[in-house]
């Protein structure tokens, strides 16, 4: 089966852990793949599960992006684009727009909310291509819409998921922690810690 441009292929394999099949599919010639692999079974990303801790209309907006990535790269960089704003809301930063929620983080002082160097380089292009899905822009050059690619739009989802780690878990961590070691602290008769 196939059409102008070659043959449907296909691929599958099955999960280790949960014995699942994973199906995959693109267009070739000659037994060659001509395009990028598109998971259909099960939709959705292969992406791990949101932690616990994450509120859930966030990790709601998370998963939608992860489950709609094979179907539209523009409509899971726009889910990740409404994650990463509601992320920075319920974290104390809000303004009129994004662009500006994410300049107060990057300004952030206090060293327990400022965000590691990995991600202060990467958060702002969320924000961008979830620009490139809902506003049509043009490349100057060639005077074409900017598309946001498949693998663009996964860096987005791995982003998020450090934002997750950063704004939810770390801080969840440390609490459990600290708690712990207090509780040592008193039964040592000594003060908890600062």
């Amino acid at each position: 089966m196939g059409d102008a441009a070659g043959a449907w292929m296909y691929r599958n394999c099955v999960c280790p852990e949960c014995s699942e099949v994973t199906i995959e599919v693109t267009i070739g010639a000659n037994r060659e793949p001509l395009g990028p692999w598109r998971q259909i079974f099960p939709i959705g990303a292969n992406r791990g599960p949101v932690p616990a801790e994450v509120p859930a209309n966030i990790s709601s907006d998370y998963v939608e992006a992860c489950n709609v990535l094979s179907i539209s790269s523009k409509a899971s960089a726009a889910l990740s684009r409404r994650c990463l704003q509601n992320i920075l809301r319920a974290t104390g930063y809000k303004n009129k727009d994004l662009a500006r929620e994410i300049e107060q983080l990057l300004d952030e002082d206090d060293p327990k909310k400022a965000l590691p160097s990995r991600l202060r380089e990467t958060i702002d292009a969320i924000r961008n291509f979830g620009n490139f899905s809902a506003h049509p822009i043009d490349d100057k050059t060639t005077l074409q819409l900017i598309e946001v690619e498949p693998h663009e739009a996964e860096w987005c989802l791995e982003v998020i998921e450090e934002l997750f780690d950063h704004f939810y878990v770390g801080p969840a961590l440390a609490a459990a922690k600290k708690a712990s070691l207090n509780a040592k602290l008193k039964a040592g008769g000594k003060p908890a810690a600062k």
